[in-house]
């Protein structure tokens, strides 16, 4: 569903990513790992059209997106789900939702009730203000806002980090769920156990290129594990 070919990006003379290809494809959970600083974070501001390749390609459905806009690609159904959840506090659970709207037509501009089914705490705060859920809760929003685009691929950073762990299972049920529908779903992630279990596929990332990629065992391999150490 969604190709990315010999990518490089660069922040000023910094290079963020060095040649990076992977296939992200419906029906199957992706995990890309890695440590700090590696390039994770870059390789998915890429995809989403918010920061330009310095040269490579980045194809979706077959069609070349290297070149498009961040709204454009939501509108072709590219959700995102960014580090740090990045709800709007001031706004209601309602309202955080309403602004998927923005990449609907006027006529698909409604709140799925299979988002409720996922997660049932937000339909109990709906009229609460984002900013008074606890973490866990506004990372179910953060995820639940990007499926009110009916997105074709959900890309998330690091969805765990800091959630406690029976909203981790919550988030892994939901994932294996929507890639039941055949949604494809690319996540990056630094929490091993939860990849291990819900991943069809894995990449690994060191100083900005894909230095591994394979299925979920394989991160049993001691060679493999000494690129994700600290």
């Amino acid at each position: 569903m969604l190709q990315v070919e010999n990518a490089v990006l660069h922040y000023g003379a910094a290079e963020a990513l060095r040649g990076v290809s992977l296939e992200i494809e419906a029906d199957k959970i992706t995990c890309v790992l890695g440590r700090n600083g590696v390039g994770k974070s870059s390789l998915l501001r890429s995809i989403i059209g918010q920061h330009p390749l310095s040269s490579g390609d980045i194809k979706f459905n077959s069609e070349m997106f290297t070149s498009r806009n961040s709204y454009d690609r939501a509108r072709a159904g590219i959700g995102f789900v960014p580090q740090g959840r990045e709800i709007f506090p001031l706004l209601t659970v309602r309202e955080n939702l309403q602004t998927g709207y923005s990449a609907l037509p006027r006529g698909d501009r409604n709140i799925p009730n299979e988002i409720y089914d996922l997660f049932p705490v937000l339909k109990d705060m709906l009229y609460r203000r984002g900013g008074d859920l606890s973490g866990g809760q506004q990372q179910q929003l953060a995820i639940a806002r990007a499926l009110v685009i009916r997105p074709k691929i959900l890309v998330l950073d690091e969805p765990t980090e800091g959630i406690q762990p029976s909203i981790i299972k919550d988030i892994g049920r939901a994932l294996v769920h929507l890639r039941s529908r055949g949604i494809a779903i690319l996540l990056v992630e630094q929490y091993l156990d939860f990849c291990r279990e819900i991943a069809d596929k894995i990449y690994i990332m060191d100083r900005g290129e894909i230095v591994h990629q394979g299925l979920p065992e394989t991160l049993d391999d001691p060679e493999i594990r000494k690129h994700l150490m600290v």
